[in-house]
């Protein structure tokens, strides 16, 4: 892990005690102060002026509170995460908090509140925000480096049990869809997936898996429907250094045959069978995660895969792995959740598209600068975070 970036904030401009006085006024006040002194007083204001509208726009950098430049860069993408920001910025998330549990969305909410109002460009401190996610997670408790991807799926269950707007949720019960067709029986499991998980986080980042088993025998296939947060594609392997994004989402989808002690039982056979599984996207979700699975899967991490992952900024389409073709599947990038170094050591920030400029930034721990899009692109890439086009 690398030292955490620290930005102290700079002391004011002693010239900032003066903002409304006019240059007229600071010569009537003074006419002794020279040329250079009235430079530099409008140099501070102009630079205090800076520093406020930035603060005001959402680029307000996290203090590393030891190892936690994961939760920072997480944090970042979800402040740039339009609808999510809003719904925070609005207090609209009050009128879903439950009765029981709500300090984790409070505290994230605040959290968001300051990084968008706050009228100075110093860094914040999530610490309050820290405590009750480690309360949530207790995984998350002390200052050890973390994956970030598996921090964004605590939080996001954490901040969804917190609003849903179920509060009673009905008992689990087995009914049978095989009847109806797939795209009916796709919207029944949909239906029954609300009647117990509802929130807003839900609206956003849920979207719906399908899986078809089908047997090689009989030609019998069985549907499967799953809602997913995000989705984690394999990093296909080729010759040379670079692959698409496209390339690992055809790896994730492509069909896999289930043989051998992996054979599952046919429905209509009734017995164990060779089978063909497949998956495709059923329901798009507005906000896309997709996690480039960099790290090998063995409990101690022994390697990182640092292949170039080329993904599209704009106009990803994905039809190509909707179960319905006729399905809207085109995404824009918005944030990016990058980590440099090695599994041993390292270290995450985050690329962030500001929702209400359009411009590019640098989210370092405590630091936030301005970058080109043409840099978001890098082999550091570890979490995608696309927004639905037409919303």
């Amino acid at each position: 892990m690398h030292q955490s970036y620290t930005e102290n904030g700079t002391a004011d401009h002693p010239v900032s005690l003066l903002p409304s006085m006019k240059v007229h006024e600071l010569q009537g006040k003074n006419s002794a102060m020279s040329g250079s002194l009235l430079v530099s007083t409008f140099v501070g204001l102009l630079i205090n002026q800076v520093k406020s509208s930035k603060a005001a726009q959402g680029l307000v950098g996290l203090k590393n509170l030891g190892n936690t430049c994961f939760m920072n860069s997480i944090l970042q993408c979800l402040s740039n995460t339009h609808s999510l920001r809003d719904y925070c910025l609005h207090n609209s998330h009050r009128r879903d908090l439950n009765r029981t549990n709500t300090a984790l969305m409070e505290e994230f909410a605040k959290l968001i509140q300051t990084m968008w109002t706050s009228s100075s460009s110093d860094a914040v401190s999530p610490s309050e925000f820290k405590t009750q996610i480690q309360r949530y997670a207790p995984r998350f408790v002390g200052y050890n480096q973390q994956d970030a991807q598996e921090f964004l799926r605590f939080l996001l269950d954490g901040l969804h049990n917190e609003v849903n707007r179920v509060t009673v949720r009905p008992r689990a019960t087995t009914e049978d869809f095989d009847h109806l067709s797939d795209d009916e029986k796709g919207k029944k499991m949909w239906s029954k997936y609300l009647e117990r998980e509802d929130s807003k986080i839900v609206d956003l980042f849920v979207g719906q898996l399908k899986s078809s088993l089908t047997c090689t025998e009989c030609g019998y296939c069985s549907t499967v429907f799953d809602p997913f947060w995000d989705l984690s594609l394999p990093i296909s392997k080729k010759g040379y250094g670079e692959v698409s994004l496209m390339d690992c989402m055809r790896l994730f989808t492509k069909e896999d045959v289930l043989d051998g002690d992996e054979k599952p039982t046919c429905y209509r056979c009734k017995a164990r069978r060779k089978c063909t599984k497949k998956f495709t996207i059923q329901k798009f979700p507005k906000i896309l995660v997709l996690h480039l699975k960099r790290f090998s899967e063995a409990r101690v991490r022994s390697s990182k895969l640092s292949t170039f992952v080329n993904f599209p900024m704009k106009d990803l389409d994905l039809r190509e792995f909707a179960s319905d073709r006729s399905s809207s599947a085109v995404y824009n990038l918005y944030a990016v959740s990058n980590h440099s170094g090695t599994t041993m050591g390292g270290h995450y920030t985050a690329y962030c598209c500001n929702p209400d400029s359009g411009e590019w930034y640098t989210f370092n721990d405590s630091r936030v600068t301005p970058m080109s899009s043409s840099q978001v692109r890098s082999s550091d890439a570890y979490v995608l975070f696309y927004e639905r086009s037409g919303l």
